[in-house]
């Protein structure tokens, strides 16, 4: 599996671009089993970046491609197969069900496949250091405990491709290099691609390529 993007140039941006991107105007290719960090400031487009890729933003020029399909032009139905199988990410905004407990946020991807998935969500959960929240709605939980709900959500799910929104931004040093542990983990077990958007900072991961936004 791999994504494409050719000239690609999203509308709330276009005034805002020059020549110093690596992916915005130019011809980009993310093969799977790769890791790749796209980085640069707060308001140049990384959310923005993320979302196009997962299929939820539409208003650029250009062209993006899954397999070589442009992404405009996937059915509904092949994307629900895609967010399920194919496909993982954690938002910068997390996306957490505020009304439900930290393992029901997790357990909304986790229904979705046959195996029985407790027993690596509690895991992880340990080895992120958050058993204790888990039965507590997202709502009571702090914005570093959601965090690391989000990415045990993410993780949960087969993938080929782990889209990373800022997923660090409200942990310390030490869970920071637990969630890489996991991430990295899971990325070797799929032999999936990992995207990462950050301001640089390169956590205790290894990446192929460093990509200016």
């Amino acid at each position: 599996m791999k994504i494409q993007l050719n000239q690609v140039v999203p509308e709330p941006l276009a005034h805002l671009l020059d020549d110093s991107s690596e992916i915005w105007k130019t011809s980009v290719t993310f093969e799977q089993g790769k890791r790749y960090q796209v980085h640069a400031p707060s308001g140049k487009g990384k959310s923005t970046f993320i979302h196009i890729l997962y299929g939820i933003r539409h208003d650029y020029e250009g062209e993006v491609l899954i397999d070589e399909q442009a992404i405009l032009k996937i059915k509904k139905s092949r994307w629900a197969n895609l967010r399920q199988q194919e496909i993982s990410i954690v938002f910068q905004d997390l996306r957490l069900f505020m009304d439900l407990t930290g393992r029901e946020n997790i357990q909304v991807k986790a229904v979705l496949y046959k195996d029985n998935l407790e027993e690596e969500i509690s895991r992880m959960a340990e080895h992120l250091g958050i058993t204790h929240i888990l039965d507590k709605k997202a709502a009571l939980l702090s914005y570093g405990e959601r965090q690391r709900v989000a990415i045990i959500r993410a993780l949960i799910q087969p993938f080929k491709f782990l889209l990373l929104d800022e997923p660090f931004s409200h942990l310390d040093e030490a869970n920071i290099q637990k969630a890489c542990e996991l991430m990295d983990e899971k990325c070797r077990q799929h032999n999936a691609t990992m995207i990462m958007t950050s301001l640089g900072y390169p956590y205790f991961l290894e990446f192929d390529q460093k990509l200016v936004l």
